[in-house]
């Protein structure tokens, strides 16, 4: 298990100032909530706007830029043989938030700031949930 070092609060704080960012500039520039179980679904069944669309290829490159730029180092997970299990997972909780209307990005982040008690209850759930399938022992890919 890792511990928490001043690099990976340095980097959560980072992330977390990069995302907050992200959604505030979406909202107030096309007036969209960034839920991006959503925008992913919109890009899904073909009915994406133009921001819908570059918001997931921001998604997509940020990591792959962060990489180039020496922040993080990439994995290759299409080499490694976990991957079909992370394809399964990522099925799994697109289902999950189509049952629940809505992911974490979008009760987590913008409900919550909204102070929506639909989108605290969602979160808490979800991450409730999150915490027993780990204590469990259900949440190593490996």
């Amino acid at each position: 298990m890792m511990g928490m070092t001043t690099d990976s609060v340095i980097h959560a704080l980072i992330g977390g100032v990069l995302i907050g960012a992200a959604v505030s500039v979406l909202l107030l520039g096309s007036g969209r909530i960034a839920g991006i179980s959503g925008l992913f679904g919109s890009l899904v069944t073909g009915r994406a706007t133009p921001v819908a669309l570059w918001f997931i290829v921001g998604l997509l490159a940020a990591p792959w830029l962060a990489s180039f730029a020496g922040f993080w180092t990439r994995p290759d997970f299409l080499a490694d043989p976990v991957w079909p299990k992370l394809v399964f997972a990522g099925l799994l909780v697109g289902i999950g938030t189509n049952i629940g209307t809505g992911c974490t990005s979008g009760h987590g982040i913008c409900g919550i700031a909204n102070l929506s008690p639909r989108s605290l209850t969602a979160t808490l759930i979800f991450m409730g949930v999150a915490a027993l399938v780990v204590a469990l022992g259900f949440g190593g890919l490996a």
